[in-house]
């Protein structure tokens, strides 16, 4: 089972992210170090994903007046492939109907295998430029 709390360890969120994203800040010439992402997120709505009560993701949230921007999701490399980010997915969307958000919104890297992921889950390509595909869907 698949449960959300808000977030408790920031760092450890961080390193997560890290470990995930390193192939692609590696590819993509992106400097950010564990300290630097932290920073980054503590103005997010944060919260950790639970699999069966154990720790295997985070998804970060924005919202403002009409908009719900997923700022990252990120799930255990050993846990990935389980439908836990489709269940992370739905949580976005049920907390952007609770803040009345029209759209949500993510950005993603062009050879990530996440892009799957969203167009799964009705997320369509919006615009893109040489390494990021901008996505977006209507809350229902």
């Amino acid at each position: 089972m698949v449960t959300f709390r808000p977030a408790k360890d920031l760092a450890k969120a961080a390193n997560l992210t890290l470990t995930n994203m390193r192939p692609y800040y590696e590819q993509y010439s992106v400097d950010w170090d564990e300290a630097q992402i932290e920073q980054m997120t503590q103005e997010l709505v944060n919260f950790d994903i639970l699999f069966e009560e154990k720790l295997v993701g985070v998804i970060r949230l924005s919202f403002d007046t009409e908009e719900c921007w997923v700022r990252d999701l990120q799930v255990d490399q050993s846990y990935q492939n389980r439908g836990i980010g489709s269940i992370a997915l739905a949580e976005a969307e049920r907390l952007a109907k609770d803040h009345c958000s029209q759209i949500l919104k993510l950005r993603v890297f062009k050879n990530s295998p996440a892009i799957h992921l969203y167009k799964r889950q009705g997320v369509v390509l919006t615009c893109e430029d040489e390494r990021i595909c901008y996505m977006s869907r209507a809350v229902s």
